[in-house]
């Protein structure tokens, strides 16, 4: 594909020259490793629950195809249909996600999915990337419209999430939309103050979910007390990351997944520690490094404040949700049942990943002459609705 000539002009070839191919060289990478570690850690995990050896791995190929596919294809979106898609998106995002308090499965005391025939489905996951497109829109349109109440909408927005998200309840995923909109009213200009005042109110939540929620507070003294409580998931992984030491002890070989029941979901990060050792966990963190300082440093040199803003929510979500995997299972951070990106076993999680980097190799593109109102330019003094 290096090899495109600069007279073809098709779609394919116009994409190619356009993205940002070292951030799409990392996304196959994580994709590589999320079929090897899938491999390595799914089969003792579908044995120990009654179901078919090969049951997880078949599922997460489809998973991960479908993830491929959606990186290009959305990758290959207008500026124009990124913000449709948005808006439709955060639309049956929030409708789905109100669904789970009606009609949700409730596991450990918590109504999150939706049961589908083959999988089930965790809507909030797709909030995240059409949240950040969403209140990107709203928040850089009031610069061009006078009047537009932009940050009074995405205020509004974020309120109906965090009702919907403490109700069934996720803590987790609300901690992070509230960091990921924190982000974008800092990148639009809002004050450090009110930035820094936002963030005091998110560390009132937290202690309020500390003091409400029994979840909450069982991880939170698990972690501030090592003898308090059950430890027996970090400690299995902090060993398995010890037994594997700097090479790890091979392929196969591991045995943190005959042990944790979520070795193929939250804890694959130390399945790959035990039989791929230190250096392979470095290069899967590098790998996640790259993607995030990549993008933001593309951002600096950006003139649209909707791309600047959209992509900046975008990658701080992507980011904390790989910080938040590796950080719990190196005990960190407080254990949170959060998937490692394109890594972890999980229909949801794949799929909102994958669209969450195909809106930012989107919004990156290289774009000659295209501007915020796409392909045809903003509209003329003609079409300008009068002020």
């Amino acid at each position: 594909m290096s090899g495109i000539s600069r007279i073809n002009t098709s779609r394919a070839a116009r994409w190619w020259r356009s993205i940002d191919r070292v951030t799409l060289i990392c996304v196959g990478i994580l994709i590589g490793f999320g079929y090897i570690l899938m491999l390595a850690a799914s089969p003792a995990v579908a044995v120990r629950i009654g179901a078919s050896r090969d049951m997880f791995i078949f599922k997460q190929v489809c998973f991960l195809i479908l993830a491929a596919l959606i990186v290009v294809f959305t990758s290959m979106m207008s500026l124009r249909a990124v913000r449709l898609a948005g808006w439709i998106g955060f639309v049956l995002a929030l409708a789905a996600t109100f669904m789970t308090l009606v009609h949700g499965i409730e596991i450990k005391g918590a109504r999150r999915w939706i049961a589908l025939p083959m999988m089930s489905v965790q809507p909030s996951e797709f909030l995240k990337p059409f949240f950040a497109v969403v209140t990107a829109w709203l928040l850089t349109e009031r610069q061009t419209r006078r009047y537009f109440p932009g940050m009074l909408v995405a205020i509004g927005l974020f309120a109906l999430v965090l009702l919907l998200l403490k109700s069934q309840p996720d803590i987790g995923m609300l901690s992070v939309i509230t960091t990921v909109f924190l982000t974008q009213l800092f990148i639009d200009g809002l004050s450090l103050f009110l930035v820094g005042a936002g963030a005091a109110a998110m560390v009132a939540a937290f202690v309020g979910a500390y003091m409400v929620f029994p979840h909450v507070r069982s991880r939170v003294e698990r972690f501030l007390h090592p003898a308090v409580g059950d430890h027996y998931q970090i400690d299995t992984a902090l060993r398995a990351f010890g037994n594997g030491g700097l090479l790890g002890r091979g392929p196969g070989e591991g045995r943190v997944k005959d042990l944790l029941p979520d070795a193929h979901a939250d804890f694959v990060f130390a399945v790959a520690g035990e039989e791929f050792g230190m250096l392979v966990c470095l290069f899967i963190v590098g790998v996640f490094a790259t993607i995030v300082i990549r993008t933001l440093l593309k951002l600096l040199h950006e003139n649209d404040p909707f791309i600047t803003v959209a992509t900046a929510g975008l990658v701080t979500g992507f980011g904390l949700q790989a910080f938040v995997n590796m950080g719990s299972t190196l005990h960190l951070i407080p254990t949170k049942g959060m998937t490692l990106p394109f890594i972890s076993y999980g229909g949801s999680s794949a799929m909102s990943v994958a669209l969450t980097i195909g809106l930012v190799l989107a919004l990156t593109r290289n774009r000659p002459g295209e501007g915020r109102y796409g392909q045809f330019g903003p509209p003329s003094s003609s079409q300008k609705a009068p002020s």
